[in-house]
């Protein structure tokens, strides 16, 4: 975890959060590099949802959440975790996280904490006009399922997509960016009939599996946890967990539950006419029917399958699948990203041999141009005049090709090429460079 924490920082990756004025605890900012490959994640995620399934749709709701939707999902009453105060050494823990060093007579009585953070909404702070920043993306989910039901016309099954920021009140922050405060997350809800969603639940597992592995993340750093009956959540009638063996150790890296009829029944008006299967609270401040008609004409709540997994998760298991350290045959070593060409950060770096030969330089930054036109990606120019030096950087940020201007480009267009695995180097064409790059990025 230290060689990438180092990483990130020395190669603009990521760095804490107010680090000129020490810090802020569980909160970290995204570099140039950081943030190419955190949207490339992302995007990655979003096309084998949303563009690579009909059934499927997108959403960015707001961050700012109405309390009641937190009421009726749970999240006020469950959202909260009892926590001690060590006297002793001064830390604070979980009730049921305590670790053996602290005896029992130093730690005070238990206190609840609650982990959604609230904010005032308009001038005046009288602690009645406030919301809460959403601890999960889900729930707007929920609440505009009829939305997008009638906007789209679609039928059951179907899903609703969403990547975005969530806020938790962590108490103790830890393992870099594993876990946060504020923290992105992709959703997805997939609504089905009752008596459909184990099937559908198995088919999202594996549909899971496969995407983390295209990811770089293969089965071998992977384990399955099926969540005993007594660990799941209220809502769930079955969740499995993929699990990541990071370098602190083996957690969850995305979760796929199915949540039965419980969000949208707790959701909705209506309940008593809706046959809903879960243990609910009373809603009397719903004004929308959150069901379908099935082919009978009657009214069903549908169950939910939700994989849900974290951004800077997926991050921190990609860049640790990706960073190499190779021995190389001049008893030197090198460091390496082999990050899959669809995640790097730089797509292909532009070297020109001569830093200051206008011909080349010019011909160089042409070629740049022609390649960023493509839109696959961030394409860099990089005008060192150091070739080894320019080569080791880019296999450190994971860049899969570079390619360098040289005078005999100026003679036969020509470039060379260099593999960021192999370090073989081979000649071609400028005008097959587009179709070169497309073939590497879609490997």
């Amino acid at each position: 975890m230290d060689e990438l924490v180092a990483l990130c920082k020395r190669r603009g990756f990521i760095f804490q959060s107010s680090d000129i004025y020490g810090g802020l605890q569980g909160v970290y900012d995204f570099g140039p590099l950081g943030v190419e490959l955190k949207n490339n994640i992302k995007s990655s995620w979003w096309d084998a949802m949303v563009y690579s399934n009909d059934d499927i749709e997108g959403l960015d709701s707001s961050i700012l959440t109405n309390p009641l939707v937190l009421k009726y999902s749970g999240h006020e009453d469950t959202f909260s975790d009892p926590m001690v105060d060590c006297k002793s050494c001064n830390m604070r823990f979980r009730v049921d996280q305590v670790p053996e060093s602290c005896k029992k007579e130093d730690l005070t009585e238990p206190r609840q904490f609650n982990l959604m953070f609230k904010t005032n909404v308009g001038p005046i702070q009288d602690g009645k006009s406030f919301a809460y920043l959403r601890p999960e993306t889900a729930q707007q989910i929920f609440t505009n399922f009829k939305n997008v039901l009638d906007s789209t016309s679609k039928s059951l099954p179907f899903g609703i997509a969403q990547i975005g920021k969530a806020f938790r009140n962590e108490i103790t922050p830890r393992n870099f960016i594993f876990r946060v405060r504020e923290f992105e997350q992709m959703e997805l809800e997939y609504f089905v009939y009752p008596g459909n969603d184990e099937e559908s639940h198995n088919s999202w597992v594996q549909k899971r599996l496969d995407w983390w592995q295209d990811q770089g993340v293969p089965m071998e750093s992977i384990e399955i946890y099926d969540v005993p009956k007594e660990e799941l959540a209220h809502y769930s009638k079955k969740t499995i967990d993929i699990m990541y063996k990071f370098p602190h150790g083996v957690e969850e890296l995305e979760g796929i539950a199915n949540r039965t009829d419980f969000d949208l029944g707790s959701h909705s008006k209506k309940q008593n006419e809706l046959n809903i299967q879960s243990s609910v609270s009373e809603n009397k401040d719903s004004n929308s029917k959150l069901a379908v008609q099935n082919a009978d004409g009657e009214w069903v709540v549908p169950y939910v399958i939700e994989p849900s997994a974290g951004v800077e998760r997926g991050f921190l298991a990609i860049l640790n699948e990706a960073y190499t350290i190779e021995e190389l045959a001049d008893n030197k070593t090198r460091t390496v990203l082999k990050l899959k060409p669809h995640l790097s950060p730089v797509k292909a770096a532009i070297i020109p041999l001569k830093k200051n030969d206008e011909n080349i330089v010019g011909k160089a930054k042409k070629i740049k141009k022609n390649l960023q036109d493509l839109g696959l990606g961030r394409i860099m120019f990089e005008n060192t005049g150091n070739i080894g030096k320019s080569y080791r950087r880019h296999d450190e940020i994971g860049t899969p090709i570079c390619v360098t201007i040289d005078f005999e480009t100026l003679e036969n267009e020509t470039v060379t090429v260099r593999d960021r695995d192999s370090m073989d180097q081979s000649r071609i064409d400028i005008a097959k460079l587009p179709e070169y790059l497309l073939n590497v990025i879609k490997s």
